[in-house]
């Protein structure tokens, strides 16, 4: 029998528009309004000056363990701009920069991160799932919502986003799999920042890319620049169109890097080098999206300096509400709420017996 080569059906390329010295590739540039490339901008400052004041708060005791977003802003950002309000979001635990972008005001990811289960209540009519902390494990559930998509005909597609180590993880391959067989409006986003807590890419797989472990279930995979947050917002827009179509699920493989923690619980200065950090960070997303808009003639460094102070007061005013409302969850009374749609008598008669006098309510 004679040895063939087996012609497979996608190949994984390599897509980057916007480089760290300024070039950019006009020809592969999405279509991009003056006022997206902006809200992209903000929202990525936004991002960045919420993850440094959460830090300050979490080292002073204020709130809780988190997960840092800084330098994978773009990969959020880009991703969910290509994306529709009737599209399914579901995160892992790093997404905060697309949960913005998304709507989540910075007060509930202020009382998520502070311990408070109400910071990461969902409104009825969000098409987004909670933060998932297991590894991979909401990857499924991204699949099983755009299953439900085309079984309705709702002409949704379904994004989850999950780092390079999940892709090691069962419930990745298990995912992929159905989404392949049933050609389900999944789109995989990994953002692959090479640190897989402390295990370093290199030692999680032997693949040369992530994006093509997508190839095996019959999936079509692409790399991208996950710095760039233009090249993000192409491939997603491509693999969103795709999947409207009819024509099922693409896994993206943002290359990226965490500039800062794993999580407030990690020292990363353990397990990897100082000229690693400082070599990535001369690809901030951040200040490369500037430089391209300064070159458009879209923004100034006072238009900086006033976004700066702007995004500042929004995060203080965020701030004191998460502690006004901080302060009413503290309060006993509130083992009441959340029980029934209206209190039974006997459970009104404790509440308020609790309370004490002169502060019985009617409900």
């Amino acid at each position: 029998m004679p040895r063939e080569e087996i012609d497979l059906r996608y190949q994984v390329p390599c897509l980057s528009i916007l480089d760290e010295d300024g070039g950019f590739d006009d020809a592969l540039a999405p279509e991009a309004s003056d006022g997206l490339l902006r809200a992209m901008h903000r929202a990525m400052l936004l991002a960045r000056r919420l993850d440094e004041r959460m830090l300050k708060l979490q080292r002073q005791g204020r709130i809780g363990t988190f997960a840092p977003v800084s330098g994978q802003e773009a990969a959020q950002i880009g991703a969910m701009a290509a994306l529709e309000d009737r599209d399914w979001f579901v995160p892992s635990f790093r997404e905060s920069a697309a949960a913005l972008w998304r709507g989540t005001p910075a007060k509930q990811l202020l009382l998520y991160n502070a311990g408070y289960n109400e910071g990461g209540a969902v409104p009825q009519d969000a098409h987004d799932l909670p933060i998932a902390i297991p590894v991979a494990t909401q990857i499924p559930h991204a699949v099983g919502l755009a299953y439900a998509a085309r079984y309705r005909g709702t002409g949704a597609v379904a994004i989850t986003f999950f780092g390079d180590g999940a892709t090691s993880e069962g419930d990745f391959h298990e995912a992929i799999n159905f989404a392949g067989v049933f050609a389900t409006p999944t789109i995989f986003l990994c953002q692959n920042n090479q640190w897989a807590i402390s295990v370093p890419r290199e030692h999680q797989t032997h693949a040369r890319t992530l994006a093509q472990k997508a190839l095996a279930y019959g999936v079509p995979g692409i790399q991208v620049d996950g710095n760039d947050v233009l090249a993000v917002l192409a491939a997603t827009r491509e693999a969103a169109a795709r999947a409207r179509a009819g024509d099922g699920p693409t896994m993206i493989e943002c290359i990226t890097y965490r500039l800062s923690l794993h999580t407030t619980a990690d020292d990363p200065s353990k397990y990897r080098s100082d000229e690693e950090v400082e070599a990535w960070r001369r690809r901030d997303p951040i200040p490369r999206l500037q430089d391209h808009l300064k070159d458009r003639g879209l923004l100034a460094d006072e238009d900086i300096d006033a976004l700066e102070q702007e995004v500042a007061a929004e995060i203080d005013d965020a701030w004191s509400e998460a502690q006004a409302e901080m302060g009413r969850l503290d309060a006993p009374d509130v083992i009441f709420e959340h029980h029934y749609a209206e209190l039974p008598p006997y459970l009104r008669e404790q509440r308020d017996a609790l309370r004490g006098p002169g502060q019985r309510e009617e409900d």
